[in-house]
């Protein structure tokens, strides 16, 4: 097993405190896993390409006063070295840190690693115990030679053919969300791998893929296909299965409405004025409804126009009928706060200043650690420090 560095103490222990991360990773998906390690105690250190880095130090703007967002949001609590693998030296040195390493995560295009010497039957030869996951955007088979860009996946995996208006152009969701589900998988992946570790002594060579990734978060609409042969269109804002279950317009604009139960629907009557819906044929049933939503979803929103969205939300959560106006995302994180969830952290510079906030890591624990927070890396901010430490002169 690699020698670890000491890692400062922590109480109660964060839950990888200890676990060294080489990450070899850049842009979105590998990032955000490393990311989500280093937010659970893991040492990070990202190796990045000199004079340019990670390709998301450009991706702007926006720019905060220390860089990019799209870099800082997945890349706090990291340790930034820059190595030019093409040179034998810093080569050298990045086989060392893998040789160290519990956790390396890569996302060169298939192959690339190994071609460096870095590949996992390679490293696992000095290091067995090390968990390698290699991100790619259609695997290391057919879709080896194919680039993997999140917008390219989403249309090619079936997601922006249920995304948009039904008689409208696809749409890819607002946020790189294929990337975003990537991550979690490898995540997932690295922390099942590092709890089988102990009983077998060895580590494990973890493929994930954007294109797998998406078709997992397909969930029911996969299933439509599979189970039933029922190939899912685009809806817009409804739901395939569930009415309402959808945006309804009110006096000045939108409103949230998700009834998953009868009992709920009954409700939503009752406070619009409707009561009779809940009994009549053809919307007494969940069913009854998905057949005839045409017809009921103008007499919601013919009700629904006598008053704001707020009024309404307000009407119908008080009897429990989960429903909300479109908020824009600071809307958002001010209602989690209004809630009492504490959805940002402030990040801290070396000398332990304020620099921003940032999204925290969402699972809150308990008995609570002490999370870190300390601002994402300049470009080569530990370069000297770390390649001390991996020559042994530190």
């Amino acid at each position: 097993m690699p020698t670890q560095p000491s890692l400062p103490p922590s109480s109660p222990q964060r839950p990888l405190d200890g676990i060294l991360v080489a990450d070899f990773s850049r842009v979105l998906a590998g990032p955000l896993a490393t990311m989500t390690l280093a937010d659970l105690g893991a040492r990070v250190i990202k190796v990045e390409r000199p004079g340019t880095g990670d390709d998301t130090r450009s991706w702007g703007p926006p720019y905060s006063p220390t860089g990019a967002t799209y870099f800082e949001s997945v890349n706090r609590n990291k340790e930034s070295v820059c190595l030019d693998l093409s040179n034998p030296e810093d080569l050298k040195l990045a086989l060392e840190l893998a040789r160290r390493a519990d956790v390396l995560v890569e996302n060169f295009k298939p192959g690339g690693m190994a071609k460096l010497g870095l590949g996992y039957e390679q490293l696992a030869a000095e290091n067995p115990g090390l968990v390698y996951a290699s991100i790619s955007g259609f695997g290391s088979a057919g879709g080896a030679d194919l680039p993997g860009y999140d917008f390219i996946v989403q249309a090619l995996g079936g997601l922006m053919s249920i995304t948009g208006e039904a008689d409208g152009s696809p749409y890819k969701a607002g946020v790189a969300l294929v990337d975003v589900l990537t991550a979690k998988d490898a995540t997932i992946g690295i922390l099942a791998a590092l709890n089988a570790r102990p009983a077998s002594g060895r580590g494990s060579h973890l493929e994930v893929n954007l294109l797998s990734s998406l078709q997992g978060a397909l969930a029911n609409q996969a299933q439509a296909y599979l189970g039933a042969g029922k190939i899912p269109k685009r809806m817009g804002n409804e739901h395939p299965s569930i009415v309402p279950y959808q945006l309804l317009e009110c006096a000045d604009g939108p409103l949230a409405v998700a009834c998953g139960n009868d009992g709920q629907f009954r409700r939503l009557t009752e406070v619009i004025g409707l009561p009779a819906l809940a009994y009549d044929g053809r919307f007494a049933t969940n069913n009854s409804r998905v057949e005839h939503r045409k017809e009921l979803i103008p007499l919601l929103e013919n009700a629904l126009a006598a008053a704001s969205a707020e009024v309404w939300r307000d009407k119908l959560v008080g009897v429990g009928v989960p429903a909300g106006p479109v908020a824009s995302i600071d809307e958002g994180i001010g209602y989690a706060e209004s809630l009492g969830l504490n959805p940002t952290i402030e990040v801290q510079d070396t000398a332990g200043k304020s620099v921003g906030r940032q999204i925290r890591h969402p699972i809150s624990w308990s008995p609570a650690f002490e999370p870190r927070s300390s601002a994402p890396p300049a470009l080569g901010e530990n370069t000297e420090s770390v390649l001390h430490w991996l020559r042994g002169d530190g």
